[in-house]
Parts: C-alpha cells; sequence; structure tokens
C-alpha cells in the first residue's frame, strides 16, 4: 500500500493562535499539525463549494466533521479572513 507523501513547510505563526490551536488539537486528540491541516482542508472544501468548483475526485475532508455547521464559520474557515495579505485583482 502506498501512502501519499505530505508537503513539507516552515509555518510562522503568532504565539498567541498557536497556543490556541495547541488546545483546540487536545480536545479534539489530534496533534497540532494535525489540526492546522484539519482546518486547512475544511477551508478549502468550503471555498470550493462556495464559489461552485468540482472537488476533483472527492473532497479534501476526513470524516463527518467537515459536513457539520461549524464548517460554516467564515471567520474560522475562510482563507481570506485574514487582513494581513493585500487584496488581489482578478484578470490581471
Amino acid at each position: 500500500m502506498r501512502v501519499a507523501k505530505r508537503k513539507q513547510f516552515l509555518l510562522r505563526i503568532d504565539p498567541e493562535i498557536w497556543r490556541e490551536i495547541d488546545r483546540w488539537a487536545a480536545d479534539e486528540f489530534r496533534s497540532v499539525n494535525g489540526q492546522i491541516e484539519f482546518l486547512l482542508k475544511r477551508a478549502v472544501d468550503l471555498r470550493r463549494r462556495q464559489s461552485g468548483r468540482p472537488m476533483g475526485d472527492g473532497t479534501l475532508s476526513e470524516g463527518p466533521d467537515a459536513t457539520s455547521s461549524e464548517a460554516a464559520e467564515p471567520a474560522a474557515a475562510s482563507p481570506d479572513a485574514g487582513g494581513d495579505r493585500p487584496a488581489r485583482g482578478r484578470g490581471g
């Protein structure tokens, strides 16, 4: 059985956000890395659903948590919720 290789990257994160994710991950019996990946998958799934883009070979989500009402929280799940990124125009 072949296991999918995962992309590795460095993440710089505010210490308070790290502490909150650490507590949240412990509550859900996940590692911090697993919690961040879970949240990113939910955010990507939500963005795809909202934009009407196809999911490809299925969603990125794992398990029933991705379809819960929590996935619809825009502040927690939207990848565009961060305000430290400049707005991008479409088409050039």
